[in-house]
């Protein structure tokens, strides 16, 4: 079992994140994508997962509309995979936005994709309907799928966004 820490992403983290995302989706993010993310974006909140030698293992992003969270992308680098550091992911994305006031969450996923699609259903995803030829590369059906019971937020959660009145 990997050691690791899952933490919010920084601009110094962009490297590595690409290097997986460019490693594991068909038609990939840029890196640029990825600094726009953490500099412009200010819906986007990224979060890694952080190997005991302070390399990036994997990723999960969100972007916060109001009151419900969109994921973009999960990933875990091809060697780390089946460790259980997608799911946990997963969990701390939830819990990350729910502290942020999302109160849904949605996300597509490859048809094909079924271990993702068996990690989204473990956290009480349910698919609501097909997104027809969404992917690019292949013409291959999304399933949209969505949660609406997030964990509680954390009362002492805060962050250097937080605005206090």
């Amino acid at each position: 079992m990997a050691e690791y820490t899952i933490r919010r992403m920084t601009v110094e983290d962009v490297d590595g994140v690409h290097a997986i995302e460019a490693a594991t989706f068909a038609m990939p993010w840029s890196r640029q994508s990825f600094y726009e993310e953490m500099t412009r974006n200010a819906c986007a909140r990224y979060l890694v997962a952080v190997g005991k030698t302070g390399e990036i293992i994997g990723f999960a992003g969100v972007w916060v509309v109001l009151d419900e969270g969109h994921i973009t992308n999960i990933a875990v680098r091809q060697d780390c995979r089946g460790q259980g550091i997608g799911r946990a992911l997963t969990a701390a994305l939830m819990q990350y936005a729910a502290n942020l006031g999302v109160v849904y969450m949605t996300l597509e996923v490859r048809r094909s994709n079924e271990v993702a699609q068996h990690v989204y259903l473990s956290h009480g995803f349910i698919q609501v309907g097909v997104r027809k030829k969404y992917y690019e590369d292949n013409g291959e059906d999304a399933l949209f799928m969505v949660c609406d019971h997030l964990p509680p937020a954390q009362a002492d959660f805060e962050e250097p966004e937080t605005v206090r009145e």
